[in-house]
C-alpha cells in the first residue's frame, strides 16, 4: 500500500481570524520559510527584492554609492553621485527611506498582554510599521505572537527592523523611487490593519454588549 501524501499545514491565520488565548504561536507568523538574501552579484533594486519576502533581516543588494543627502541638500557629482543619482532625486523631493512610515501612527493597533516580556510598546511598534520586508498579515501575527515571544526573541526582532530600516536608507538614490511606492504600499496596509483592528474591537464590544443583555434576561 502507498504512503498516503503528507497533507498540507494549514495556512497561517489573517487579521480578523481568531487568536488562541495566550497568543499566537510564533511558528505561526510566516507563511513560508523566508527567501534566502540575494547575492550581491546579482542585485536587483532594493525594492524589487523586498517585495513579498518574509524576512525583515534580508540585506538589501550592496550599493556602492553614497547614501542620499538629507532633505534640501543640493546632490552634486563633486559629492560622488552620478546623473541618475542626481535626475531620481530631483524626482522624488524630500523623500527619503522612512519618511512615508514616520507619518502614520500607530493608533489602534493593541499589542496583547506580554507579562513575561519588557519592552517599548510604541518603539516597537513603530519599527513594525516601517518597515518594508513584512506583509500586512505578517506584522499582525507577529503581534499576536507577542505574549509568547521570550525576551530574547522581542530583543533580536528589534534588532533586526532597526538594521533593515538603516541598510535601506543608506542605499544610493538610485533606489529611492522604488523604495518610494514600496514603502507607500506598506504604508496603506498599515493604515488597512488599523481599520481591520478597530473593526474587530467593535464587534468584540457589540458581543459583549450582547452576552451581558442575555445573562440580564436569564438566556
Amino acid at each position: 500500500m502507498a504512503d498516503q501524501p503528507i497533507p498540507p499545514p494549514p495556512p497561517p491565520p489573517k487579521p480578523g481570524d481568531s487568536v488562541p488565548e495566550g497568543g499566537l504561536d510564533p511558528t505561526q507568523v510566516f507563511a513560508a520559510p523566508p527567501s534566502p538574501p540575494p547575492s550581491p552579484a546579482g542585485a536587483q533594486p532594493a525594492g524589487q527584492q523586498a517585495q513579498g519576502q518574509g524576512d525583515a533581516g534580508a540585506p538589501p543588494p550592496q550599493d556602492a554609492g553614497p547614501k542620499p543627502p538629507p532633505p534640501g541638500v543640493q546632490a552634486t557629482k563633486e559629492m560622488g553621485f552620478d546623473d541618475e543619482d542626481i535626475r531620481i532625486l530631483g524626482e522624488v523631493g524630500n523623500y527619503r527611506f522612512g519618511s512615508i512610515a514616520a507619518k502614520l501612527t500607530n493608533d489602534n493597533i493593541a499589542i496583547p498582554a506580554h507579562p513575561e516580556t519588557t519592552f517599548d510598546t510604541n518603539a516597537f511598534l513603530s519599527l513594525l510599521r516601517g518597515s518594508i520586508s513584512l506583509t500586512r498579515d505578517e506584522k499582525w501575527r507577529i503581534i499576536q505572537a507577542i505574549p509568547k515571544l521570550s525576551q530574547f526573541q522581542i530583543d533580536e526582532l528589534q534588532k533586526i527592523l532597526v538594521d533593515e530600516q538603516q541598510k535601506f536608507s543608506e542605499l544610493s538614490p538610485k533606489h529611492l523611487l522604488q523604495l518610494m511606492k514600496l514603502e507607500q504600499k506598506h504604508s496603506d496596509d498599515w493604515k488597512d490593519l488599523q481599520s481591520l483592528m478597530v473593526q474587530k474591537s467593535a464587534k468584540k464590544e457589540e458581543q459583549s454588549q450582547v452576552d451581558e443583555i442575555r445573562k440580564q434576561l436569564g438566556l
